[in-house]
């Protein structure tokens, strides 16, 4: 891996240089947020209102760039458990206060190469495996090299290797919620388009060198390929898929020795307005213990298998999404742009034994006036046999640059 990089860093400092403008790009975006949790076993409900910033700049000329930015995240009302100090009587709102470096990478970018040096985003596919948690305030980056690459037409490779992983808990995380994970994380993509979608392969192997979080069995190496692609059916209909298939084992220093599997289809139809969807997502048990499940410690999790937010650790046994989902999209309402209501419905299992744990209703609403996106969003998970009754709530302004 090491002789990988220098061979690529190489190949970029060989670059013929010349005369270049050099152009600058502020980069500033704000979000202003209610959270509410009311949860069955805990006494208070939880309030907060937070606001997060973000500011940098980017510099650029001819392929070269260079990108700084900031974030802080400030809680006007801070009437919730931020998961840092301690037993609360109150439901966890995972937003501590922070104020730190976000991004700060060096990039070179040419006809069918890219290579990115520094703490960075790294977003792959649909952010099951890997993503950018932009949904909490602190967001998730790594400290990591990457390049991307597109050495034959309709193929494209994208290769990273991260040393440190910077998690939503800020710069007082701690314990089992620190700052940032070290290790050696090595995350590959490969993909090539077919006649009925894109077609990917990936590896993603994650070496953890905390032991405070989880004593290293979130340490893993995933394999797996996934199928996306779409159809129009009509001038007004188009038909989306997704198939997913991957296979985890324990890694390096994981004590646990496990096997588990993932499985994912799903199809949606747009009919330019109405949507509906339908899927059904697995995350397989393994031996039944701890950790031994199929675990995704880098996803985007709130994306997937419900807003609540209670499978962002796979339980032991495992758990089955059985998911719908529709809705409606206007381009427009008078001055307001992108209009969406959407509704979501889950029922979700254990993959072993199958005992129902519970189900889950999402609702959410959101338009965009100008450069403010204005969204409003609902959660309601009821228990049967797994964690405990919870409603959510949500308003959120967002405003960028």
């Amino acid at each position: 891996m090491r002789a990988l990089l220098i061979l690529m860093l190489a190949g970029v400092t060989a670059a013929p240089a010349a005369a270049q403008t050099l152009t600058l790009t502020p980069l500033a975006e704000a979000r202003l947020r209610y959270e509410q949790v009311s949860q069955t076993g805990l006494p208070e409900d939880a309030d907060a209102v937070t606001i997060r910033l973000r500011a940098g700049v980017q510099a650029a000329m001819g392929g070269w760039s260079a990108l700084a930015e900031a974030q802080g995240n400030l809680a006007i009302v801070g009437d919730y458990d931020d998961g840092l100090h301690g037993p609360s009587r109150r439901p966890l709102v995972g937003d501590p206060q922070n104020i730190a470096l976000y991004r700060a990478q060096l990039r070179y970018k040419a006809d069918n190469l890219a290579v990115t040096v520094g703490r960075q985003l790294i977003v792959l596919d649909d952010e099951r495996f890997v993503g950018a948690v932009n949904f909490r305030e602190n967001g998730e980056t790594f400290d990591a090299v990457r390049a991307q690459m597109s050495p034959i037409r309709g193929v494209k490779a994208d290769v990273s290797y991260a040393w440190g992983v910077r998690t939503v808990w800020g710069i007082d995380g701690k314990g089992a919620r620190p700052p940032s994970i070290g290790g050696n994380y090595l995350l590959g993509n490969l993909s090539a388009a077919t006649p009925i979608g894109t077609l990917t392969g990936f590896a993603y192997l994650v070496d953890e060198d905390e032991a405070a979080v989880q004593g290293y069995r979130l340490s893993s190496q995933t394999y797996g390929a996934r199928l996306a692609g779409n159809r129009r059916l009509a001038k007004a209909a188009i038909l989306a898929w997704q198939l997913s298939y991957a296979r985890q084992t324990g890694y390096d220093r994981n004590p646990n020795h496990y096997a588990a599997d993932y499985w994912l289809a799903d199809v949606k139809l747009d009919l330019s307005g109405p949507q509906v969807g339908v899927g059904y997502e697995v995350l397989g048990a393994g031996s039944g213990a701890a950790l031994t499940s199929f675990q995704t410690p880098l996803a985007t999790t709130f994306k997937f298998q419900g807003w609540a937010g209670k499978f962002l650790t796979t339980p032991p046994d495992g758990v089955r999404d059985l998911y719908a989902d529709a809705g409606y999209c206007w381009a427009a309402i008078g001055p307001v742009k992108t209009v969406a209501l959407q509704a979501i419905w889950h029922r979700f299992e254990s993959d072993r034994l199958v005992r129902h744990y519970g189900d889950e209703i999402d609702l959410v609403a959101s338009g965009k006036l100008g450069k403010t996106t204005a969204s409003i969003r609902y959660a309601n998970y009821t228990a049967d046999r797994f964690a405990t009754d919870t409603h959510k709530f949500w308003l959120q302004l967002d405003w960028t640059i």
